[in-house]
Formats: C-alpha cells, sequence, structure tokens
C-alpha cells in the first residue's frame, strides 16, 4: 500500500529493528504459538496474547482488518495429555467407539474453554485461523517424509523404539536464529544424550508410541525401507505444519505474483524469548529443509519474560498464578482483577522488556481506568471514529505500547491535547462527543476502553455490592450532621463509606450556597 505509514520491528533473526515490508500487503501473515491446554494459561502465558493481540490490530489498522491473517496455534499433542486421554478414554479408544483425537478433545475442551474465556476477558481478537495440532497429523507426515526423501532426517531405532530424527548438520546455517553454532552446542544442555542420534542436537519429528501409549498409525520410507510407526509426532514439526497450511497452502491462490514467487514464506511469527531455542530454532530448520527456502518467516518477534513481585514464577515458590485465578479468586492482591486491568498493566512494559508483575502495578493499572471511564460517562461514542495519530505513532516503532500509553493520559487532562487530533481542531474537551470518540477509538487500539464506562462503574459497585439508595442515605445523614456541626458524626459516615470503597467530594450549590457532596466507587 503506497500510502501506508512505516512500521519498524525489532527482528530477532538479525538482532536490530528493521523497516517491515510485507511479502504481500494485501495479504499480511502472522503465526504465533499458542497454549498447550493441558492446564490452565498463567499469568506468563498472557503476555504474548495480549502482545500479539495489539500487533494485530495495528495491522488491521494499517493495511485492512480484512487483509491480515493471524494463526495461532492449539497445541494438544502432549505426552501428558495422550496420557489422561488414554487413562479417561482407553476402553473406547480400543473398542473404535472414539478416537484419539476425539478423545484428546474430550480431555482438553474444557481446558482450551477456559482459555477463550480468559484471552476474551483481556480483551484480545480472536485470530482469524486457530488451527489444532491433531486436526493436521497428516500435514506433519507429509513434511516429515520430504524431509526424509531430501536427506535433512533419517529414522533411527531408540530406547523406546523407531525415530525420525532432524538431521542438524544437514542445514549449513543451523543456529541462525539463537545465534548458536551447532558445533558449539554441548549434549545435555536441553539436548538428550542418545546414542542412536547421528548429533548430539538432532530432535525428534515423529517418535514411536509402545502399544499400550496413544498415537497415531504412518508410514515412513528412509533409504529405500519402508518403516511403519505407530507414534506422535515431535513439538516443533507441530507449528511448522500449522503455519505452512493456513499462511501458505490454504490462501496461496489469492497471494499476489509477488508472494507466490516466495512459496512457504509469511511475513512475522511471534512468541516468548523462551522459545528462540530450541522451538523456533528447530521450526525454521524443518520448514526451510522441507521447503528448500532462505527463510520461513522474514521477522521473528519475541516478548520478554514475567516474573512475580521480583521474584521468578514457580509452583514451589508459591507465586504461581493462572490468568483465571487473577480474574476469578482473590489469590492475588486478596481481590479479583478485570481483564482489562490485566492488560493495561501489561503494555506498561515495553514487550522486549522483562516485566515484574505486581499488585501495586495492577492497582496503578485500576486506578487509571477508573479515571478514564469516569470521564466517559455519559458521552456518546461514535464507534467509526479514527484513532489520534499521537498514540498511533509510538507503535510503529516495534510496538511500542509504553509511550503510546502515555499519550493518552493528556487526553484526559489536557485543555490544548484536542490539537492532536489530525485535520479538526475542536476546542477541547473530554465530554464533547468527537475528542471523546477520537480518545476511545485511540486506546481501542491497544485494546483498552472497550467498556461502556456505565458497565464498568457498575461492575466495580456490584464486586463491592455497594447499594446506590444506602450511599446516598448515608450522605444525606452526613449533610445533616454538617449542618448542625456534628463533625464526629460526619467523619464517622465518611470513614464508613470510605471502608465501602466510596470516596466522597464536597462542595456548594452555586446557586444557593447550601453544601453538596457528590460520590463515586474507589478501592
Amino acid at each position: 500500500m503506497a500510502n501506508s505509514p512505516t512500521l519498524k520491528f525489532y527482528n530477532t533473526l538479525a538482532r536490530e529493528k528493521q523497516v517491515f515490508e510485507p511479502i504481500d500487503a494485501e495479504n499480511v501473515r502472522l503465526y504465533v504459538c499458542g497454549p498447550t491446554v493441558y492446564d490452565f494459561a498463567h499469568i506468563g502465558n498472557a503476555r504474548p496474547v495480549i502482545v500479539f493481540d495489539v500487533l494485530y490490530r495495528l495491522l488491521r489498522h494499517t493495511y485492512g482488518a480484512d487483509k491480515v491473517t493471524y494463526v495461532r496455534n492449539i497445541t494438544d499433542v502432549d505426552d501428558k495429555i495422550n496420557a489422561r486421554a488414554l487413562r479417561d478414554f482407553g476402553g473406547q479408544i480400543a473398542d473404535g467407539s472414539m478416537s484419539l483425537n476425539e478423545a484428546i478433545r474430550a480431555v482438553t475442551g474444557p481446558t482450551e474453554s477456559q482459555f477463550h474465556a480468559d484471552v476474551a476477558a483481556l480483551g484480545c481478537l480472536k485470530p482469524t485461523v486457530e488451527p489444532r495440532a491433531t486436526d493436521n497429523i497428516p500435514q506433519m507426515i507429509t513434511i516429515i517424509q520430504r524431509l526424509l526423501d531430501m536427506g535433512h532426517a533419517y529414522v533411527a531405532e531408540g530406547s523406546e523404539g523407531h525415530e525420525v530424527l532432524f538431521s542438524t548438520a544437514s542445514m549449513a546455517d543451523y543456529g541462525m536464529l539463537s545465534k548458536r553454532k551447532l558445533e558449539e552446542q554441548q549434549a545435555g544442555a536441553r539436548v538428550a544424550v542418545e546414542n542412536h542420534k547421528m548429533n548430539p542436537a538432532d530432535f525428534v519429528l515423529w517418535k514411536q508410541s509402545a502399544d499400550t501409549e496413544p498415537g497415531w498409525s504412518a508410514s515412513f520410507t528412509f533409504e529405500g525401507k519402508a518403516y511403519p510407526i505407530y507414534g506422535r509426532p515431535g513439538w516443533h514439526i507441530e507449528c511448522s505444519a500449522m503455519a505452512d497450511r493456513y499462511l501458505w497452502e490454504e490462501i496461496k491462490d489469492r497471494l499476489s505474483p509477488k508472494a507466490k514467487a516466495k512459496p512457504h514464506q509469511f511475513d512475522i511469527h511471534g512468541g516468548g524469548l523462551d522459545l528462540i531455542f530450541p522451538h523456533h530454532e528447530n521450526e525454521i530448520a524443518q520448514s526451510r529443509c522441507a521447503h528448500g527456502t532462505s527463510v520461513m518467516a522474514n521477522v521473528w518477534m519475541h516478548n520478554g519474560f514475567l516474573q512475580v513481585e521480583g521474584e521468578k514464577m514457580s509452583k514451589s515458590l508459591g507465586n504461581f498464578v493462572t490468568i483465571n485465578e487473577l480474574l476469578e479468586t482473590d489469590k492475588f492482591g486478596g481481590r479479583k482483577w478485570p481483564g482489562e486491568v490485566l492488560r493495561l498493566a501489561m503494555l506498561k512494559t515495553h514487550y522486549r522488556q522483562p516485566i515484574d508483575w505486581t499488585v501495586k502495578a495492577l492497582e496503578e493499572a485500576e486506578a487509571t481506568l477508573d479515571r478514564w471511564y469516569g470521564w466517559l460517562v455519559a458521552t456518546p461514542i461514535d464507534d467509526a471514529a479514527s484513532p489520534i495519530a499521537a498514540v498511533i505513532e509510538p507503535l510503529l516503532d516495534d510496538l511500542n505500547t509504553v509511550a503510546a500509553v502515555s499519550q493518552l493520559y493528556p487526553l484526559f487532562a489536557s485543555s490544548t491535547a484536542g490539537a492532536m487530533v489530525a485535520g479538526d481542531v475542536l476546542g477541547w474537551d473530554i465530554h464533547d462527543p468527537r475528542t471523546a470518540s477520537a480518545v476511545v477509538a485511540s486506546a481501542r487500539i491497544l485494546g483498552l476502553l472497550q467498556y461502556d464506562p456505565v458497565v464498568w462503574r457498575d461492575r466495580k459497585k456490584a464486586e463491592l455490592k455497594i447499594d446506590d439508595l444506602q450511599v446516598e442515605a448515608r450522605i444525606a445523614a452526613r449533610l445533616a450532621a454538617r449542618r448542625t456541626k456534628n463533625f464526629a458524626e460526619s467523619d464517622r459516615i465518611r470513614d464508613e463509606l470510605a471502608a465501602m470503597g466510596i470516596a466522597l467530594k464536597d462542595g456548594k450549590d452555586p446557586a444557593t450556597g447550601e453544601p453538596t457532596t457528590t460520590w463515586e466507587v474507589k478501592r
């Protein structure tokens, strides 16, 4: 698109910020590694979900909502999941009344549903496609056979049966993402030491399952010999298969000639820093070698780590917390937290930097949102309004949400900020529907201010069990006490309301001079 603004992203592959140029501006393609649905997603899992949701929103804003394909997978092939499927539905699998995929779906369905509910509460858009690994087993088998045919994989017999392994030595620049040279990789450092491997860094593409273990039937040909291997795929091959299917095979017919000249390649691959090695490194190896390409994705983006109250999150430290626990329980900070509060707290740290997850940060984020929503009560919002350039511009520079959020603050307080609305000097007033709509549109690029302000206010009332009539009655009693100079009673009622989460603001009626009191919900 000739008139598109310039986007720059830090590319882990190049170790620098680069101008983003999509392969096909009419079909921008993004893949992000999704959750393993064995258990509830923890708060660390929420970070890539939120970060890449903002990226998705920015790409839609820049290129058009219908011109961006966002794939985020569901990993439901896992030995723990398989074992639970066998435990719970082994009889049905054995007698043929239930397929392994159906059993896995029954095991992971509740966890997957909870993940979807959690990320919706965080204000995230649904991806364009959300494939399950179990629905792409044939695609994985096809890629593995291509690697065997092209000399990038081999069949070997390990302690648990036959395996198909990727030959890392067959790829001259293996390690280009993590900057780990093959000859420098030591056996035992995240690398299994097994005699059947040609190189300690070689990794599993397909692994044989025992007769008592779940698996899928597959047959591979290596060096002219057929190897029927009932088994399951390695972790890395799953994403290679799903990315290629949904970002190339199923959409290639609508791509531009320029994009068709770059088969099996797409624009951006995202995930957490912990996935760089071995997962993303091995994705690149499999995909490039299977398809004979120089790249898999042009840009690799990774979010930083998360710690909790200054410590690494772990179950042993007792600070492990799931998204659902934050949303629905009092485990963290002694109370529930709205999803949008979690989102704002996350966005106030640059996505590439480590983040310290604290109660204080959540409290500050909530106070900010309460203030913003409070300004917007009773102001009509035009959902078709355009965002303000000053909020968009930081996002164009490596998704700088910190700077973008900082641009929102003056819009609720400055009498001169109206000039920031491009092409229209409005005489700034946050209660003006035009300026308020522009602010809300700007915040929504970040996934914020998605609630009706009244709904946001009433939610807090409901959480605190605040009855408007009871509050008004107490305020009336306090005003009566102030008129009779019974300040002790007035202070008692004020403190009582404060304990309920009610903040009072005293004033005078401009017409009569009589004392007045307004109130709002505070924590």
